[in-house]
């Protein structure tokens, strides 16, 4: 039990490497003062079972957020590659972090009992960052605060923040696309998310808004981000760009579409093509990333460390 504000000094990097420093840490930590670090990983299981469960139901069921999967094993990697660091970041406990630890169990209280599935979750990162602050101190919190906040790019939106996204994207990818196919011989008429062809209506649904895109692009442009570039900035713009990115992939997803409803079969273009344009736009936009990518480091290349 903490007692005040404790700090431990953890011991130097060994020559060996980062490994023998962690793996030393972890030697010089008392057998009993892993008791509590059980209880409490327990009480988090015995907490977020249902929750954890619900999630990856979600994951597995909900397209749109299908990355979810992908979301913890790279939350694991960022630990293992900043293990330096973290070896490196002095424990300091505080009883700072209990107000967060307090207000992450009421936020979960909320949500059990309001049925709200995000505030349920998000509740977890919430007390995760309480807790490390509580028993690591705020040095640590600072340096675990990316591996922790990047877990948010697993939990789906609540719905009624859904619906404000999806509804407009419907509404661009729409008139983005009836402005586009009359340049190429369709002529086309839009009246909301639905855009009438000579042959038929072809309705942007929200299925089709692009959402489903635009979270994973969004997801796997951090992932690419924090292995390919080593500044923030960067990163950010990386993040930033996958949106019109998405949106424009779409757009051209409904394009084709039209050109195939009106040029070619409306059942197969509603069909198989609607399905593998999906995937093709999705690669599509993965090469845009990383062109995007290339055009930055051309316009301004990273500066190299000089040399010692």
């Amino acid at each position: 039990m903490m007692t005040g504000t404790e700090t431990v000094q953890l011991p130097p990097e060994t020559s060996s490497g980062h490994s023998d420093s962690v793996a030393a840490m972890l030697r010089r930590v008392p057998a009993k003062a892993w008791l509590p670090v059980a209880i409490i990983v327990g009480l988090l299981v015995a907490l977020y079972l249902r929750v954890a469960i619900k999630l990856v139901v979600d994951w597995y069921n909900i397209a749109d957020y299908s990355h979810g999967f992908l979301v913890p094993f790279f939350s694991l990697f960022l630990l293992w590659d900043k293990r330096k660091a973290i070896a490196s970041t002095p424990v300091k406990q505080s009883w700072a972090g209990l107000p967060l630890v307090a207000f992450g169990l009421i936020v979960l209280v909320f949500g059990i009992y309001g049925v709200d599935l995000f505030t349920s979750r998000i509740s977890f990162i919430i007390l995760l960052s309480g807790l490390i602050w509580t028993f690591f101190g705020g040095a640590m919190l600072r340096e675990l605060r990316f591996p922790v906040l990047v877990l948010l790019l697993g939990i789906p939106f609540p719905a009624i923040v859904f619906n404000q996204i999806t509804f407009p994207l419907q509404l661009l990818a729409s008139r983005l696309a009836s402005m586009i196919l009359p340049l190429l011989g369709v002529p086309v008429l839009q009246e909301g998310n639905v855009i009438q062809l000579p042959v038929m209506k072809l309705e942007v649904a929200e299925a089709c808004s692009g959402i489903r895109s635009l979270m994973s692009l969004f997801t796997l442009a951090v992932f690419y981000g924090y292995f390919l570039e080593k500044t923030t900035r960067r990163r950010v713009l990386l993040a930033l760009a996958s949106i019109p990115i998405a949106v424009a992939a779409n757009v051209a997803r409904i394009v084709g579409t039209g050109l195939c409803v009106q040029y070619w079969d409306p059942s197969k273009a509603l069909g198989f093509f609607h399905e593998f344009s999906g995937w093709v736009m999705f690669l599509v936009s993965l090469a845009c990333l990383y062109l995007v990518h290339r055009a930055m480091q051309l316009v301004s290349p990273a500066k190299k460390k000089e040399a010692a």
